[in-house]
């Protein structure tokens, strides 16, 4: 979890640098994720990226007992309404929430849990998930039109995030939480161990595609990720880097 701060924003900045270089007809392009174009997905960055900001001001970002709604269900109600935004608007206001979020995380007391969502994080554990959530919507826009967005170092982050909150996925499909073990290779080909080896049930394989089958971007069975063990089959099927 070395310096989540920091490479949130380098993440940022490595998004910022391909959002800049769209031409205005691909703003309206489809993305990845189903349903919503380019600017669909950034509008949607802009939107929960202003959400930390209010949680980080003391305002509750969290579901309250008359929100049922589901998270997706929510995003795309929110989407729906301010999609009339022009590119160059919504690119500055993603910018600026982009732009301030990093190191207002990194003041916030660490022992002072900020409102996300159906609880509570640390400001660490919610700069991952926002570093997950840019890189898997990053996936949405680039894979379609063929824009190269090289993995990083920073993606042990998304795995880590993935890892720890295996025993939560487990339990959202009414599945006991099971020990697995993690041993993942970097993109630079680094070994990233998550949990305890001395688990029977194993996962190994590429980091990058570990992510992107918590990130819902890549099927378990599309992956050359190796489960191995009675319970590793299951983890990859249950694995997620976002809230539910």
């Amino acid at each position: 979890m070395t310096d989540i701060f920091g490479d949130l924003a380098a993440e940022y900045r490595q998004l910022d640098a391909v959002l800049a270089a769209l031409t205005p007809a691909q703003w309206s392009l489809p993305s990845a994720a189903e349903g919503w174009t380019v600017l669909d997905v950034v509008l949607h960055l802009a939107q929960t990226e202003e959400l930390v900001l209010a949680s980080l001001a003391g305002h509750n970002t969290t579901f309250t007992p008359d929100r049922t709604d589901d998270v997706d269900s929510l995003a795309a109600t929110f989407v729906a309404a301010e999609r009339a935004i022009a590119p160059d608007d919504l690119l500055a206001r993603w910018r600026e929430a982009a732009t301030a979020t990093p190191g207002a995380l990194a003041g916030h007391p660490k022992d002072r849990r900020l409102s996300w969502v159906a609880g509570t994080l640390s400001p660490s554990t919610l700069a991952t998930t926002r570093l997950a959530e840019h890189w898997a919507h990053a996936y949405d826009i680039v894979t379609p039109l063929a824009i190269d967005y090289p993995a990083t170092g920073r993606l042990r982050h998304i795995a880590w995030l993935g890892h720890r909150t295996l025993p939560y996925a487990f339990t959202v499909v009414g599945l006991t939480p099971e020990p697995v073990f993690c041993r993942l290779t970097s993109p630079d080909g680094d070994i990233w161990r998550y949990g305890d080896p001395a688990a029977p049930s194993h996962i190994t394989g590429p980091a990058a595609e570990f992510c992107l089958v918590g990130a819902r971007r890549l099927a378990p069975a599309d992956s050359t990720l190796k489960a191995t063990g009675p319970h590793a089959a299951a983890a990859l099927g249950v694995l997620r880097n976002y809230a539910v």
